[in-house]
């Protein structure tokens, strides 16, 4: 159900005005905020959530973590979740890509990750000590999700990736994920599969926020309780060869 109480959504729009610039020397640089504005009342309009039980303030805190990220709510990049009273924030995995190559500080020519299926064929070997993986998906798989793996290829032709079994992504899922039977959990598990994989990509990838706020959001955008989780050992490739040029022109579902 959305929002329609009027003097509710002025109050939204009239704190998240002067909240936006009050943090002007936190937003991103070239920031839109007449169009950031807009996209935000839209999807509390229009959306399926009812944010009409959510404290107003929540809302803009929120909405504001959006901001700092440089993120559109309007186009999925990120989402204000509805909770008790509250209001959450949660990156998309498409936001997360983004994120990663804005700011990466060394610049990155593609990001992605895929889920693997029954059926697909996935290889990872070490070969010369360089790690490689390859990928090649049967056509129109709907098998059972048996893992996933993400992919970062930086612009000087080196590789960072990651794995994760389904065993592994479900263990990350119950013992550290704020919400384990979320609606995105339950609706649109393949993309959560592959943000879980992306998000502990991220962790080998140097991030370099502008500001204390970026990193703060970006942090509270994720699925899982960041302070409880163990950084997993890292998967390098440091040579871009024959095998990682087969999971790059693979791409991103």
């Amino acid at each position: 159900m959305a929002t329609q109480d009027k003097n509710y959504l002025v109050e939204i729009h009239k704190g998240l005005d002067e909240s936006l610039d009050k943090q002007v020397a936190a937003l991103p640089q070239n920031f839109n905020k007449q169009r950031f504005m807009q996209n935000c009342m839209t999807v509390l309009q229009d959306g399926t959530a009812d944010f009409s039980k959510c404290d107003a303030k929540s809302v803009v805190r929120t909405l504001l973590k959006g901001a700092f990220l440089g993120l559109d709510f309007f186009n999925g990049e990120c989402y204000a979740i509805p909770y008790g009273g509250n209001v959450n924030f949660q990156t998309d995995y498409k936001g997360e890509i983004k994120l990663c190559k804005r700011y990466s500080s060394n610049p990155i020519r593609d990001i992605y990750a895929k889920v693997v299926r029954d059926g697909d064929d996935f290889v990872e070997t070490i070969e010369n000590g360089n790690q490689t993986v390859s990928f090649t998906p049967k056509p129109f798989n709907d098998g059972n999700i048996i893992g996933a793996f993400a992919v970062c290829l930086y612009a000087d032709g080196s590789m960072i990736y990651d794995t994760m079994s389904v065993a592994e992504i479900e263990h990350t899922r119950t013992t550290f994920s704020k919400a384990p039977n979320s609606k995105a959990w339950k609706e649109s598990y393949g993309e959560m599969c592959k943000k879980t994989v992306l998000r502990r990509l991220c962790k080998l990838i140097d991030l370099n926020f502008d500001t204390a706020e970026a990193m703060q959001a970006f942090e509270d955008g994720s699925d899982f309780d960041v302070k409880n989780e163990k950084k997993e050992p890292e998967k390098a490739v440091d040579v871009f060869d024959t095998e990682a040029r087969e999971v790059i022109e693979d791409g991103a579902e």
